[in-house]
């Protein structure tokens, strides 16, 4: 099993698209007519992250899954990464690929992008789906626990680091696919371009930049476009109630919680999530 074997049959493309001043890598894959639906990854993570999702999405929806600004094999500007500056580069990447609007999915950092987007510019964002979404919290341990386990999986060699760093996003190991996309992460976590921008990737977990990053409940009650919450009942970064708070803080809001699931929903518990996800999206546009 690979995790490209997830895309056979799927007439997909591996672009880099100029955005902003940045090459932006992109998984593009759907009809070229279809709705624009845009996969936004977790700190540190990449495009690979949406495999499983791509196919099912790709049958209706033009799909777009890329390394957010400063990560994976995307540019890297010298300057610490903060929400505005995500957000600005993702409506820069619409722009690029012709989209006026966009459903968004958004998994941890990604659903705080999404969120502040959806806030900023409401015409351009038909609709939110936040998985298990950072953002909302200064929690000191998480924080301390991501910024110490994504340095010794970058500056160490030994991948077991890196698988580790992934472990932690599981409620259970993937035998399938784990082993490879340890490979894949470790690959960019090793590229010098990486390592040199790790401390601006790992800034939103310091407790200054995250406090004026903050998603606040004013902000979250200005978002407009229909909201689905999806989260897992073992995800090790945020318990249950949080998921909760957000739900009630977004108008409309619903709130999906899948058991013997952690930080990656879309991933762990795919056969749930593609037909939920599309659902929304049919009930979205």
């Amino acid at each position: 099993m690979s995790i490209w074997n997830e895309l056979t049959g799927v007439d997909y493309r591996h672009a880099y698209v100029e955005t902003g001043g940045f090459k932006t890598r992109a998984l593009q894959a759907g009809p070229e007519d279809g709705e624009h639906v845009v996969f936004l990854h977790g700190t540190t993570g990449h495009l690979e992250v949406f495999v499983r999702n791509i196919p099912a999405h790709a049958e209706r929806y033009r799909c777009h899954a890329i390394d957010m600004l400063g990560h994976g094999y995307t540019g890297k500007p010298d300057r610490p990464g903060e929400i505005p500056a995500y957000v600005e580069h993702l409506m820069s990447y619409l722009d690029a690929v012709g989209a006026e609007r966009a459903h968004l999915v958004g998994e941890s950092l990604g659903g705080w992008v999404g969120s502040w987007a959806a806030s900023e510019y409401p015409d351009r964002v038909a609709s939110l789906q936040l998985l298990c979404m950072g953002g909302t919290k200064v929690n000191p341990k998480v924080m301390e626990r991501l910024k110490t386990s994504t340095r010794a999986a970058a500056l160490e060699d030994d991948v077991s680091f890196t698988r580790e760093r992934l472990r932690l996003l599981w409620a259970e190991w993937d035998e399938d696919l784990g082993e490879e996309l340890t490979q894949v992460r470790y690959d960019i976590y090793h590229h010098p371009d990486f390592q040199r921008n790790l401390h601006n990737l790992l800034a939103l977990q310091e407790p200054e930049t995250r406090e004026r990053n903050l998603l606040r409940p004013d902000r979250m009650a200005r978002i407009k476009a229909p909201t689905l919450v999806v989260w897992g009942n073992k995800n090790p970064l945020g318990d249950v109630p949080e998921a909760e708070a957000i739900a009630a803080a977004i108008p409309g809001a619903r709130l999906e919680v899948f058991n013997e699931c952690g930080h990656w929903p879309q991933h762990e518990k795919a056969d749930l999530y593609n037909p939920l996800s599309l659902a929304f999206l049919a009930e979205a546009r």
